[in-house]
């Protein structure tokens, strides 16, 4: 491997993102691009570990802080990382990947080191690494995988429910954001001032944990894929007509909050974050946290906060994400908890939406069609469940549906995108439905613990909503009235 070499690899990776004809921050902001930049230095170097790239993107974002090196060592003493940094910085005095990976949020609320994943969340490049890198680690080594949990999650949520410790728990989380542009993201903006946990970092931390925990837990006989590979089969998926996520068997991004719980939650994670703080106490001499008799109170509410919020709940896709235009009145607020749910189908558009782009067209037709042609405010759903594993946000849990004609001050009112009359929603979906959403609704105070689920046909007697086959399917749920 010549230095030359590399230095060509490199400038090609750069102008790949625009980074050579184009003014420094102007590339697209998304894991496809992040995704092929990698496998660039990839296929311009075949001798290259996966552990040696992702140390070496380590370097390059200057992420060598104590507790990083306390478990993975120093990325500085390593040749393949010296060869790599020095063909970066001598390439370009922008670097696409410490620009890509280094993630800070702005005094303007703009949170970089993020980017926008193919199913439509926005992930934290930093700590997705981390896990991968801790569990490659693990598995060149022959030895139980260190510091994944600490990595990906536990130090930034030790760290997050202790600097607000005067906020409720539930406000030392998150937020979300919206990007400029889903096409073409370049700016990834918050929608509220950032916590140290943003959903991004979360997002990224799930992700890394359990791509971490996978690839530790290879056996010695299975080689390592690639690292483009190992992200391409968790990000870049195709989900298949009439069986969406039912059909996939391995871990995928839609799957990450089901997932990470059943990795994680038997660790005992109270005990898990204490001890990575008495550990960033130690390596960083972090006085305050040590002193502070309140901590295990603390981590104790964030952690039931963060359960319910990123285990409890599903990933509920914001409008701003799938492209709702404004709502065209002024939203009514809802008295909650509320008492009852309606369950819907859409009828049209009558086939489940299997990715992001399908089903972010399909809100943005009903929208315009509850907009324009019914002259409604907004689209009529409180949400919509999509096949693609996720829920779309419709007038949400606040805001007067139209949805239920003469029941929509007392109910939330959920469809499920295709046609049910024959056919059934995917298992997955009508999970999301059935236990995702209304546990977080319940917990969340949103809907009343005694509620009672109906289909739309039941109190509205012109409609066969939702469909013969996904009717005769609710009947056998919890909740279900006659």
């Amino acid at each position: 491997m010549t230095f030359s070499g590399l230095l060509i690899f490199v400038l090609a990776s750069l102008c790949l993102f625009s980074v050579c004809s184009k003014p420094i921050g102007v590339h697209l902001r998304n894991m496809d691009s992040f995704i092929r930049a990698v496998q660039q230095v990839e296929d311009s170097n075949p001798g290259l570990s996966p552990l040696a790239l992702v140390r070496a993107l380590r370097r390059t974002a200057g992420h060598d802080d104590a507790m990083t090196i306390h478990f993975l060592g120093s990325s500085y003493n390593h040749s393949d990382g010296d060869i790599l940094e020095t063909a970066i910085l001598n390439a370009s005095s922008f670097s696409f990947f410490d620009k890509a990976i280094h993630h800070i949020v702005t005094d303007q609320g703009e949170e970089r080191g993020v980017v926008l994943a193919q199913d439509g969340t926005t992930v934290a490049l930093a700590p997705l690494l981390l896990g991968i890198e801790a569990g490659l680690k693990a598995k060149m080594e022959g030895k139980p995988a260190a510091g994944i949990f600490p990595l990906t999650l536990g130090r930034t949520l030790g760290l997050s429910f202790l600097s607000l410790q005067d906020f409720p728990p539930s406000h030392r989380l998150g937020p979300n954001g919206c990007w400029d542009n889903m096409d073409h993201p370049k700016v990834f903006k918050l929608r509220w001032p950032a916590t140290l946990a943003t959903d991004a970092v979360v997002n990224g931390g799930m992700d890394g944990a359990i791509l971490g925990m996978n690839l530790s837990n290879l056996s010695g006989s299975e080689n390592l894929q690639a690292l483009s590979m190992t992200l391409k089969g968790y990000y870049s998926f195709i989900l298949h007509e009439g069986q969406g996520l039912d059909a996939v068997s391995s871990h995928v991004s839609p799957r990450r909050r089901e997932i990470s719980r059943s990795l994680l939650e038997p660790l005992d994670l109270h005990s898990q974050v204490m001890e990575t703080l008495a550990l960033v106490w130690k390596l960083e001499k972090t006085e305050w946290i040590a002193m502070d008799t309140g901590v295990g109170k603390s981590v104790k509410g964030g952690l039931q906060a963060f359960a319910h919020k990123y285990w409890d709940c599903p990933q509920i896709i914001p409008r701003c994400q799938w492209g709702a235009k404004p709502y065209q009145d002024t939203p009514i607020p809802l008295s909650l908890p509320l008492r009852f749910l309606y369950v819907h189908h859409t009828y049209e558009p009558s086939s489940p939406c299997l990715s992001f782009p399908q089903c972010s067209r399909d809100m943005r037709a009903m929208q315009q069609i509850h907009q324009e042609d019914r002259g409604w405010s907004d689209i009529g759903y409180s949400f919509v469940v999509g096949s693609d594993g996720y829920i779309y946000e419709g007038r949400g849990w606040t805001y007067l549906g139209r949805h239920t004609r003469g029941h929509n001050e007392i109910g939330y009112g959920v469809s499920i995108i295709g046609n049910y009359t024959a056919t059934m929603p995917s298992r997955h979906a009508m999970d999301l439905l059935r236990h995702r959403l209304v546990r977080c609704a319940v917990n969340g105070g949103a809907l009343a613990t005694d509620f009672t689920l109906h289909g739309h046909r039941q109190v509205v007697n012109y409609t066969s909503c939702p469909g013969d086959a996904f009717f005769s399917e609710i009947k056998s749920w919890e909740h279900f009235r006659e």
